[in-house]
């Protein structure tokens, strides 16, 4: 009895939990369906909607797929090197050019491997680094000796000078171009030394030439005489661009070349040039303004330092405005070092003329340039007798000069002035009490 109204009353309970599913199911489909089907009809209209987007994107893709290998081939055909590198300084990518120019004959497309390991140049790296923490475009230019496994072959393996421009890319990554400047600079070499022999070529007979001209001045006499004149002064500048080429070239050559060094006072080395090209600018009503100590010293090659300043003043007095002033201007700064404070002197001169353009400021130290006609041609040139005739050569030697002794040049446009501003800094700055010479 008591069995069956257990199992009385475990049928009544199923039956009622059973019953309430059926009306919880119902109620929710009931509630629900309004929705679903709103649902479904909203799905139906998605559809072709999502489909064309999907084809837009897919045909996207496609096309920005079909870009980068565009530019991909166009860099791999292009005649600079190009590399890319990933944050962790893993080579990418490179074209065919830089795998000639760093000798990449180990890499694979497929092979991410540092770039370190696959080309010994710490300055390419150096210059990576540089890019990615300054997130700057950068450029740099070094010689670079390339590593080879075989013996042999690294016999005929020459090194080259490079040109590397990088920039900052997405995600840490950087890419370089690199340059290959080699084959210009052999070919400048071949042209110094063609000139060099042409020069050494042309003295002799030049000074033959000369001889004859002073011959021919004792005997002619007026107006005769007036183009024996001319031609001597175009003999002297032939002469005269000779020896610039001789000199210049054998400064290049070497670079710390042997310099007779004594103790020479600034002030009176400057007075003296100017009284040298003072007839010059007497013509221009110029005059010459220098501030800085009175009794400044510095250790030189006497000679080498006049023609430094001949050949500057020589310029301003060239292209100065008349009834103007040429300033010079020294001092002496500190800088430290190793060792602690190391005096060097700067030497600004400054005239009033018409200055250089811009295009012409980064190249005026090179041999024979020529840049803008308003500074090629001065208004001096056509009446000038005895003045010092410009050959193109002049700064270049000055620059060489000062490299020699340690120094270096720098040229500028003056703000206020308008005119040319050379600047020049020298290390070899001696106390005011040693005055002796030096050997």
């Amino acid at each position: 009895m008591l069995l069956l109204g257990f199992s009385l009353g475990l049928a009544v309970g199923i039956g009622f939990w059973v019953w309430q599913q059926v009306q919880l199911n119902r109620y929710l489909g009931r509630l629900l369906r309004p929705l679903t089907s709103h649902s479904s009809k909203m799905g139906l209209l998605l559809i072709p909607g999502l489909r064309r987007e999907i084809a837009m994107v897919k045909q996207q893709r496609q096309d920005l797929q079909q870009s980068l290998q565009t530019y991909q081939d166009l860099l791999d055909f292009a005649p600079v090197g190009y590399l890319q590198v990933d944050e962790e300084n893993q080579l990418l990518w490179c074209n065919r050019q830089a795998q000639e120019i760093l000798y990449l004959q180990r890499w694979q497309p497929e092979q991410v491997r540092l770039l370190l390991e696959l080309v010994r140049s710490y300055e390419l790296d150096h210059l990576i680094e540089q890019t990615r923490d300054r997130q700057k475009p950068q450029t740099g230019e070094w010689i670079f000796h390339p590593s080879c496994d075989d013996a042999a072959e690294m016999q005929t393996i020459k090194s080259l000078a490079l040109r590397a421009s990088s920039l900052p890319l997405p995600n840490g990554q950087v890419g370089v171009f690199l340059e290959n400047r080699q084959p210009l600079l052999d070919i400048n070499q071949v042209r110094d030394r063609s000139f060099s022999d042409l020069a050494h070529e042309l003295r002799t007979p030049l000074t033959s030439i000369r001889l004859v001209v002073e011959t021919l001045q004792i005997r002619l006499e007026p107006p005769l005489n007036r183009w024996v004149n001319r031609l001597m002064q175009e003999v002297d500048r032939l002469i005269n661009l000779v020896q610039s080429w001789l000199d210049l070239t054998q400064m290049e050559a070497n670079p710390t070349m042997q310099l007779q060094a004594k103790a020479v006072e600034l002030r009176s080395l400057i007075t003296s040039v100017w009284e040298t090209l003072e007839p010059l600018a007497q013509r221009q009503h110029l005059s010459l303004s220098y501030s800085g100590p009175e009794n400044l010293w510095i250790k030189a090659d006497q000679a080498r330092i006049f023609q430094v300043f001949l050949n500057l003043l020589d310029n301003s007095i060239k292209y100065s405005s008349p009834s103007t002033s040429i300033y010079v201007e020294a001092k002496i700064l500190s800088t430290k070092d190793n060792d602690g404070a190391s005096p060097i002197l700067e030497i600004n001169l400054i005239d009033s003329g018409v200055g250089f353009s811009e295009a012409d400021l980064p190249h005026v130290f090179e041999r024979f340039y020529r840049g803008d006609k308003a500074r090629t041609h001065s208004p001096q040139d056509s009446n000038s007798i005895g003045a010092i005739v410009g050959n193109g050569l002049g700064l270049a030697i000055v620059e060489q000069i000062l490299i020699a002794h340690g120094g270096s040049i720098k040229a500028m446009n003056h703000p206020e002035t308008g005119g040319a501003w050379m600047q020049l800094q020298f290390p070899q700055v001696m106390a005011n009490s040693l005055s002796q010479d030096y050997s």
